[in-house]
């Protein structure tokens, strides 16, 4: 039967040629050529493996399925809330059953219709946040807060992973006293259960105005996905949230399951 022969190596493919002759320039040559060879052969694999990333990235970003126009819906409640950067933050809530829609903006601050180069120069007072539309009869706002203690890091103060500044904090912005009394109690929760951690930074505040980021920043991850993974990757998120959250640490889209049972 055949077997396989082993891939020969190129150098002493041009070596083999020249059977008997021992000179030093025809093994240069040999030298020389198995180099262009295995430069060709890198070159070729590099868009393969551009592919092969991106097919990944695309597969695990999953793609939007919400209308924006539905949060102009008078039926839907509103939720606020701040996790550092927002390109992280509109997934998880995104295929939350009930959320309607999300919109990525600004919310804390005092100055109007701010850019998002004036907020990340820091002196704005906004926090880069995520306005969450839903549906009060098939999602509870505990719920979405069980699904935003575990997509940050709520011990450290004025910044998320990689990303520093006061416009990285993390918040939750009420919209009325009970969204007020829910996310003081599930904060105390937190602060009792994970105690060892350190104590928890995240603001609960009274919403001010939220302001719609620009057009670019909405649903980034799934416009932009190759890039987006890279800098997830980059930025340490899910470590962290790992090492904060453990198996319950789910940061794209959680389980339904475990949303009911944390909320």
């Amino acid at each position: 039967s055949c077997t396989r022969q082993p891939a020969r190596d190129p150098e002493m493919v041009v070596l083999a040629a020249f059977r008997g002759r021992r000179s030093v320039h025809l093994r240069q040559i040999g030298r020389q050529y198995a180099a262009w060879w295995w430069a060709a052969a890198a070159l070729a694999l590099v868009p393969a493996a551009v592919l092969v990333a991106e097919a990944m990235a695309n597969k695990s970003l999953r793609p939007v399925i919400v209308s924006p126009l539905a949060s102009n819906r008078a039926d839907l409640s509103v939720a606020l809330f701040a996790g550092g950067c927002f390109w992280s933050m509109e997934r998880p809530f995104d295929h939350v059953p009930g959320v309607v829609s999300t919109v990525v903006g600004y919310e804390g601050g005092d100055l109007a219709n701010p850019t998002y180069e004036q907020v990340n120069s820091g002196s704005t007072g906004h926090a880069e946040t995520v306005q969450v539309s839903f549906d009060s009869t098939k999602v509870s706002y505990a719920q979405l807060l069980s699904v935003y203690w575990r997509n940050v890091d709520p011990f450290t103060s004025k910044a998320q992973f990689c990303d520093h500044g006061d416009e990285y904090r993390t918040a939750i912005f009420y919209l009325n006293d009970a969204q007020k009394d829910a996310a003081i109690s599930s904060r105390a929760v937190i602060a009792a259960a994970m105690a060892n951690l350190g104590a928890v930074v995240t603001e609960v505040v009274p919403a001010k105005k939220f302001w719609p980021a620009e057009s670019y920043h909405q649903h980034f991850a799934d416009h932009n996905a190759m890039r987006y993974m890279l800098y997830r990757l980059g930025c340490g998120r899910d470590q962290r949230l790992q090492q904060i959250w453990g198996d319950s640490a789910e940061p794209y889209v959680p389980a339904e399951k475990n949303i009911k049972s944390h909320g």
